[in-house]
């Protein structure tokens, strides 16, 4: 695919998908100066909280207070994570302007996410699909487990192109096919993304994978070509489903923007800025980052760069 005058939008998730999965609870102040430095950095849309129950992901505590202390005319969407309505009352209540919904594609894993099975979790996606419109906010969804369950195993194609008939429409800002559990491969994303887009041809969609078996980045490439022009990903790679054995991060937000430069696609994103922002994030949790690109350095490096 010709890249000249392309852009890819990169959603930074790390704020959510990212800590969520983390053994450190960072307090507000540290949440907030990770979310400033993706912005320093170019980031200009994230998921920034999650309006789950703090008892479940305690990670995600004090949403309220994170999105009462972003600035509200930055230029910066910060999305806020809603399970049921309940999460989207108070996502309203904290003036998000935009809201995203996790739908999952199996039913085993649905449950223990969310508590209700795929056609429960539907219904509950329409209502506050309709009450995010009357309020004049965005609401995204997310088809968790697109590309196979840690429960069930594989999740037919099928499956997931039904539910993308059923839920794409006015109501839904953008659909993402997620890869929650990292077992995708290219060949796959291809397939299932080229799939969807044809039988919902006015429909905005965007990829989420996570490099479990080491394929992110791979899959973020095969999105890529199939025409996606939205990517999640996670500053310095940290993240993880809770309720996912064994899943790791999402791909590094500093590894795909090297990728999408080197291959002349813009992302608007400073990748030394963002690079600092993984590496900060990492000290803040105690531990090293995933990202191979503040391992290994940009490449040319700056004294040889024209």
């Amino acid at each position: 695919m010709e890249n000249a005058d392309r852009f890819v939008e990169l959603i930074d998730v790390g704020p959510r998908d990212g800590l969520q999965n983390e053994s450190e609870i960072l307090d507000v102040d540290t949440k907030l100066a990770f979310i400033t430095k993706l912005v320093d950095a170019g980031i200009r849309r994230m998921e920034a909280v999650s309006f789950v129950n703090p008892k479940r992901v305690p990670q995600m505590a004090e949403a309220e207070e994170v999105m009462a202390a972003l600035p509200k005319d930055d230029g910066v969407t910060y999305i806020g994570l809603v399970l049921n309505r309940r999460g989207l009352d108070r996502a309203l209540e904290a003036g998000c302007k935009e809201v995203n919904y996790a739908l999952v594609a199996s039913d085993m894993f649905s449950q223990k996410n969310q508590g209700t099975t795929i056609e429960q979790a539907v219904d509950v996606y329409e209502e506050i699909a309709a009450e995010a419109k009357a309020a004049n906010v965005r609401c995204s969804l997310t088809i968790s487990t697109a590309f196979g369950c840690p429960f069930q195993g594989e999740v037919p194609q099928e499956r997931v192109i039904g539910l993308v008939e059923r839920v794409a429409g006015d109501d839904t800002y953008e659909i993402a096919l997620a890869d929650t559990i990292g077992c995708a491969v290219p060949s796959q994303v291809s397939d299932l993304f080229g799939a969807v887009m044809k039988i919902a041809p006015r429909a905005r969609f965007r990829a989420h994978f996570h490099n479990t078996r080491n394929t992110g980045l791979a899959n973020c490439y095969a999105a890529v070509e199939a025409g996606v022009e939205s990517i999640d990903a996670s500053a310095g790679g940290i993240g993880g489903c809770p309720f996912a054995p064994r899943a790791t991060g999402n791909v590094p937000s500093e590894d795909l923007v090297y990728m999408l430069d080197r291959m002349g696609i813009e992302t608007g994103v400073d990748i030394d800025r963002l690079i600092a922002a993984g590496e900060w994030i990492g000290e803040q949790l105690g531990h090293g980052v995933p990202a191979m690109i503040g391992k290994a350095g940009v490449f040319p490096p700056a004294e040889l760069r024209a």
